[in-house]
């Protein structure tokens, strides 16, 4: 049975840029899936084919059991998006943004200002519910964005990297609050550049690299992939890098790296504690001096370097062109105003 986001080879392309290219996404009631890419990778299409501002070239999707492309509105009214930037009224105050939200969503007077009470209690905007936006910090922002994609506690949420440029205070509160929705049923759709939010969020993952879902599974069933254990060490003088790296592909780190301006060597190995001696006897034969050694597992950072050659990084000229045809075409289509982030 196909689960509350479901996707079946979804194609989409602007110019020469396939941003989609045959994705298949599954994601279960009550669980959350980490989409995860590199530059341009096309998670952002995605998204916007999956809350139906933008229509596919090829494919099919249901979002909580509705068909994307034959219902839309319906679609609609069954889920939340928070957009990769807080849209909120800047010239509105944090309560009216939410009762204006709640107004959209056809809810009584009386309704929506209690439920924009609720909402600014629980993301902690309490004291400042009767400012205007414009005050709000970036994080106070991005909260209130979430608590508009919560009003009327849509069964299916989509995030797209909801906790870009928040400081880890409020990167820590979101994520408490995602863990919440989660723990209550929502299915959630996160895409992020900050792998360990995957890493500590997500119940599976998937890899996007070109518009293909290149590798999919548990954050552990992942970082198997890309082997065992890490030799990471950190020398005292950047001249003793070689040796330091001859050192450790002579333990069979043959996918040895180094950081030059860090003096940090990192190699795949396998012995644990037992080889981490002998590397040690070596560096100390060799007359290396080290500040810092120790054993690591693979982390998602290994695994998206692994998988796509590429570091996580922050949207791309393919993802910023995608998004703005998806954004001039959403306005085309005039989606109803249930959701204030979806039409940007």
């Amino acid at each position: 049975m196909p689960g509350a986001i479901h996707a079946e080879g979804l194609v989409k392309t602007f110019g020469d840029v396939k941003a989609l290219d045959g994705v298949d996404l599954d994601v279960p009631e009550g669980t959350v899936l980490g989409l995860l890419g590199p530059n341009g990778a096309g998670k952002t299409t995605a998204v916007r084919v999956l809350t139906t501002l933008l229509r596919p070239d090829r494919g099919r999707a249901t979002v909580a059991g509705i068909d994307v492309l034959k219902r839309p509105q319906e679609v609609r009214h069954a889920i939340g998006l928070s957009g990769q930037f807080a849209a909120v009224d800047e010239y509105l105050t944090g309560r009216e943004n939410l009762t204006m939200v709640g107004r959209l969503y056809q809810m009584s007077a009386r309704q929506a200002k209690a439920r924009a009470t609720e909402l600014l209690e629980r993301f902690h905007l309490t004291d400042a519910a009767d400012r205007t936006a414009k005050t709000y910090s970036g994080g106070m922002r991005r909260r209130l964005d979430l608590a508009a994609a919560l009003v009327v506690s849509p069964p299916v949420m989509f995030m797209d990297e909801p906790t870009t440029g928040l400081d880890p205070r409020n990167r820590q509160q979101l994520w408490e609050v995602i863990q919440e929705l989660v723990a209550g049923g929502t299915t959630l759709l996160l895409t992020t550049q900050y792998l360990e939010e995957a890493d500590h969020l997500a119940h599976d993952i998937c890899v996007i690299d070109h518009g293909r879902v290149i590798a999919r599974g548990t954050s552990d069933e992942l970082k198997a992939r890309t082997g065992g254990e890490r030799v990471e060490l950190v020398v005292r003088d950047r001249q003793h890098l070689p040796t330091a790296l001859e050192v450790l592909r002579g333990f069979g780190g043959d996918g040895a790296t180094v950081e030059q301006h860090t003096r940090k060597v990192t190699a795949p190995v396998t012995g644990g504690a037992r080889l981490l001696a002998e590397v040690i006897r070596e560096l100390d034969a060799r007359a290396v001096e080290i500040d810092d050694i120790g054993l690591r597992r693979p982390t998602l950072d290994d695994v998206f370097l692994s998988l796509t050659g590429h570091v996580a990084e922050e949207p791309g000229p393919e993802e910023e062109q995608a998004g703005e045809q998806a954004g001039e075409q959403a306005d085309d289509r005039k989606p109803a105003p249930v959701r204030k982030g979806a039409a940007r």
